[in-house]
């Protein structure tokens, strides 16, 4: 532990969220001299997925608002709490390592270039991708509970096998969704260039006639918490979705990673870092020494121990003032809620994510996304699932939450299951955004950068890669090619399906 001191480190890594993460997978061939720190004893930082006990735990951490503190001094999360049902044990709540909880259960879109990357660099190997399937709309004013959920079509046979569209809106359906796929080609831009910045609801009545329940769905496939999408996103968004599907194989447009999302890909990535050397100290907090200089960055860790390096990699975890803020409950129930993963498409893979949109009652009032795991995913015991519920933060968000997962899990009774699922544990929690750019500075020979905090987006943003890019760069130095960058070779003497690579 001692000759780590006598040490300079090429970058010191603090923080073991996705992008550090990345950024670590990134460097894992370079030979250099990396030490990777995180002050918390689990790896994810913000992108963590956790026990029941360290939810827990990270909900007291994160309890309430520290009014002391300007709102630029705030940690991105805030108000959190968890909830147990009196009777849980009887009712189906097992031990609480059976459970792992996502703080970003980001689905992940088979056209991302974050798939690209795991791919390219090898560590793909190293994660068990699930199927996301359907995509649904809750519509309240149905007559009966079980047909209130509609599923949104998403392909050419999709449309015209559904029973739930007129002909003639079929008909509308159709011209947008062909539109949609070449939108950005010379054909098709005039069509849209010009109204960009027009809400895509306005676009999709006046150029195809859509009427309100077809919007619904296709502003549901944005995902978009503000209800508020553009033209020129909601086209891009709906764009991708749709040349996603049938990508990997038929019948889904996304995949997410079985034990915790995010969290999953930073460990598989933390692993290919140490394989290429890199030191790891987790429950480490560092502190910079104020007379950093002379070429030097100077820290004092937690374990008593000094290191120096001349790059330091960091993230951002203030919130930024008046940022997007959202509120989400993760809720353990006890039931596998089969009718939201039937197989739709013949030969496609059993789905072990569906998305539920709850659309806006008013302008203050944003939609609600349900994304529902089922045990598949890893995250709780056969027989249940974790329904994660996201929307704005307004003073209704708690109790709107609260409102559609109940009325959720009252659409998902059957004949083969007429009694209601129970929701067994609750954790709620607020969370912000820092600043969006990366932060860095430069002088003397030393360089510092701090990733933003990361997206509230539900689907994966590929935005935040070209920050991991750049601090690659930054560490690599004049050598740094973009041809190269996350393009590895398997390491030799290990075979394609070696589960053990990165071990």
């Amino acid at each position: 532990m001692e000759s780590l001191g006598d040490e300079l480190w090429d970058v010191v890594i603090c923080g073991t969220g996705l992008q550090q993460s990345l950024l670590a997978l990134a460097l894992s061939r370079s030979k250099k001299r990396i030490l990777h720190l995180d002050p918390n004893d689990y790896y994810g930082e913000n992108e963590a997925a956790f026990s029941l006990q360290e939810a827990d735990g990270w909900a007291a951490t994160h309890a309430r608002l520290n009014t002391r503190e300007s709102s630029s001094q705030q940690n991105i999360f805030k108000n959190a709490s968890t909830w147990q049902h009196p009777e849980a044990s009887d009712l189906g709540l097992s031990f609480p390592r059976a459970y792992s909880l996502a703080l970003a259960p980001q689905i992940i879109h088979t056209r991302s270039n974050l798939v690209e990357q795991l791919v390219s660099s090898r560590a793909y190997k190293q994660v068990e991708f699930l199927a996301v399937g359907s995509f649904f709309v809750y519509n309240a004013e149905a007559n009966d509970a079980s047909s209130r959920l509609a599923r949104i079509p998403s392909s050419r046979e999709d449309v015209f096998s559904t029973q739930s569209i007129p002909v003639r809106s079929k008909r509308s359906l159709m011209k947008f969704l062909k539109f949609v796929i070449d939108y950005d080609s010379e054909e098709q831009r005039p069509l849209w260039r010009g109204q960009e910045q027009k809400p895509l609801a306005e676009f999709l009545a006046t150029e195809f006639k859509l009427d309100e329940n077809l919007k619904k769905y296709i502003l549901a496939l944005t995902l978009t918490l503000d209800g508020r999408v553009t033209v020129v996103d909601g086209l891009a968004i709906i764009h991708r979705h749709l040349t996603s599907m049938g990508l990997f194989g038929p019948g889904f447009c996304a995949l997410y990673p079985k034990w915790g999302g995010s969290s999953e890909i930073a460990q598989v990535a933390c692993r290919a870092g140490a394989v290429g050397g890199g030191i790891y100290m987790l429950d480490t907090k560092a502190q910079v020494k104020d007379e950093s200089s002379g070429g030097e960055i100077s820290l004092d860790l937690s374990n008593g121990l000094s290191v120096r390096t001349t790059k330091l990699v960091t993230s951002q975890n203030e919130a930024a003032p008046d940022s997007q803020t959202i509120t989400r409950l993760v809720a353990v129930v006890n039931s596998p809620l089969k009718l939201l993963f039937e197989v739709n498409v013949e030969g496609a893979p059993t789905p072990a994510v569906a998305v539920v949109a709850f659309p806006g009652n008013s302008s203050s009032d944003g939609p609600i996304y349900a994304l529902v795991h089922s045990s598949d995913t890893g995250e709780c015991p056969k027989g249940q699932s974790v329904i994660y519920l996201t929307t704005q933060t307004t003073p209704q968000a708690v109790r709107r939450l609260e409102s559609a997962l109940e009325n959720l899990l009252a659409t998902t009774t059957s004949v083969e299951s007429p009694t209601t699922p129970v929701c067994l544990y609750k954790l709620q929690y607020e969370q912000s955004l820092s600043a969006r750019e990366a932060l860095r500075t430069a002088g003397d020979g030393i360089s510092t950068l701090a990733f933003p905090s990361p997206s509230l987006n539900l689907a994966f943003d590929d935005g935040c890669l070209g920050a991991v890019q750049n601090a690659w760069k930054l560490v690599i130095g004049e050598d740094a090619s973009d041809d190269e960058y996350m393009i590895f070779q398997d390491r030799e003497g290990m075979a394609d399906d070696d589960d053990d690579a990165y071990d």
